[in-house]
């Protein structure tokens, strides 16, 4: 099974066709999951450690705004894990929206940059679209190799 990123990175539809097809999404919703249960972490709504500020820092420069660093601390990690990835563009808010252009902007890049197989699709506009959209995305994913799951 590989692991799988996906853009929007908090889209519950992606994260589902992947989990469907044997693979491992890598997705915000369990990132922020880690944060909200884990023992030690600060109280909400701060959710951090005193750490992950500065590893925001590897993906963004201290001249941007402290939230996309904040965002990139969680994001960057599961791009660098990834051995693929699905793009879609044009997406409505309910589809997936991370609230910040710029982070976005920044976390389709960093995928587009890793060389690994990824998927690029737009946003489907009717039943068809739809149908096909589902269609490709199935393909690409059991095109991927069967990789081990790592063993932590």
């Amino acid at each position: 099974m590989a692991k799988i990123i996906i853009y929007p990175i908090n889209s519950l539809i992606l994260s589902d066709l992947v989990q469907r097809f044997g693979h491992t999404p890598l997705a915000m919703m369990e990132k922020i999951k880690e944060k909200v249960s884990t023992v030690g972490v600060d109280s909400p709504p701060l959710n951090i450690t005193a750490e992950e500020p500065k590893l925001g820092l590897k993906y963004a420069a201290v001249e941007v705004p402290a939230g996309i660093r904040g965002r990139m601390a969680i994001v960057g990690p599961m791009i660098e894990q990834a051995e693929a990835g699905i793009i879609v563009a044009e997406s409505p808010m309910a589809f997936g929206c991370m609230g910040c252009a710029r982070t976005n902007e920044l976390t389709k890049y960093l995928i587009r940059s890793r060389d690994m197989p990824i998927l690029e699709l737009d946003f489907p506009k009717n039943d068809d679209d739809g149908q096909e959209f589902v269609y490709r995305i199935a393909e690409f994913l059991k095109s991927l190799p069967q990789m081990e799951e790592a063993t932590e």
